[in-house]
């Protein structure tokens, strides 16, 4: 099998050193070269025609963000974005996310004496995943970043979701972010209440959710510990912490927690997805956006076998069709769907599940 070729480009001489070294770690992947800006960047891409490229996210010369944008209209390729963790590195990083990068990763702590075992086993993972992705070239990339109000599905009603207490729940990896961005832009005001679990580090998580409620008719935020779930809404955990669904009386509640990662992952998809199964049971709706790996995969199963409608994003939309995949294999998805068809399906089976439970 042939290795994964990888341009890294970071204007930090230390940062380039240590992806290089990490990355050749593995036999799968070579690097092929580095650059210390875009302008050389672009020689050498096509030069060494790689298959990834890791970008700095802030660089000299021309900002990542205009590089990454002439790349995705001119030559469509993976691109994993090499951010800090900071507040504008974390907004610039899902600039770049609507822009057509596959995925991120932090900035490596430069005392490598300590962490650097994780990081390389995450960035190694990130970039065969990138290798595999499906790319497409940009169109319109001002609208792709402030797209216009979101269009209302003819489907919602407001008498439809008040009848009795809907759920639905979504988890996503890879993609994720503008995939749930372009589910929550279709989800009418008064939908039913969504929980989500999307894998971003703890320090993106709010500009996260504050990107996605400029976009949504629900109001999106930052759940906090014993929140009431209400219709409307739509939760996501803050930081680096899991998101569970508990039931108490008559109404759902967030439990927040910093238990042990499972799956290698907190948030983990699985346990958003294991506690939703428990506390709502066929009152629930869920789907698997794309994503790399397979969190999510048994938790979907256990919603389904509890009675929930389940479903995926296909393959032929998702960037990466990891997560939905191993869903599928399971037997835990009832239905395939493309991304855009998603939301609607997802207040057609909460509709459906409604009227059924009032009738």
């Amino acid at each position: 099998m042939e290795k994964i070729k990888v341009l890294v480009v970071d204007d930090s001489a230390v940062v380039r050193q240590i992806l290089t070294e990490l990355l050749g770690s593995d036999p799968g992947i070579e690097v092929v070269g580095a650059a210390a800006d875009p302008l050389l960047a672009r020689e050498k891409i096509k030069r060494l025609n790689p298959d990834v490229l890791t970008l700095d996210v802030e660089m000299p010369r021309m900002d990542g963000l205009a590089f990454l944008e002439n790349i995705m209209r001119l030559r469509p390729m993976p691109v994993l974005m090499v951010s800090s963790l900071t507040e504008r590195g974390a907004d610039i990083t899902l600039q770049a996310l609507a822009l057509g990068a596959v995925d991120f990763v932090t900035k490596p702590k430069l005392d490598v004496a300590r962490g650097l075992g994780d990081y390389a086993a995450e960035i190694i993972a990130k970039v065969k995943a990138a290798a595999r992705a499906r790319v497409q070239p940009l169109a319109r990339p001002a609208q792709r970043l402030e797209s216009t109000a979101p269009s209302r599905p003819a489907l919602a009603t407001a008498a439809r979701f008040r009848t009795t207490d809907r759920l639905i729940a979504i988890g996503a990896s890879a993609g994720g972010t503008e995939a749930i961005r372009v589910v929550l832009e279709q989800m009418p005001p008064d939908a039913p209440a969504i929980v989500l679990t999307q894998h971003i580090p703890g320090g993106f998580s709010r500009a996260f959710v504050e990107r996605l409620d400029r976009h949504s008719q629900m109001l999106v935020r930052e759940a906090s510990d014993g929140e009431a779930i209400l219709p409307g809404h739509a939760y996501l955990p803050p930081g680096d912490r899991h998101l569970r669904v508990i039931r108490d009386g008559a109404r759902w509640r967030c439990r927040i927690d910093d238990t042990a990662p499972v799956n290698r992952h907190r948030p983990a998809v699985d346990v958003l997805f294991r506690s939703v199964a428990q506390s709502a049971g066929a009152n629930a709706v869920a789907a698997i956006l794309t994503g790399m790996g397979d969190d999510g995969a048994r938790g979907l199963l256990e919603l389904r076998q509890a009675g929930a409608a389940t479903l995926v994003q296909d393959e032929a939309t998702s960037v990466v069709w990891g997560m939905p995949g191993a869903a599928f294999k399971l037997g835990a998805a009832q239905e395939v769907l493309p991304l855009d068809r998603i939301a609607g399906r997802l207040l057609e089976l909460a509709g459906a599940q409604a009227l059924a439970a009032t009738g």
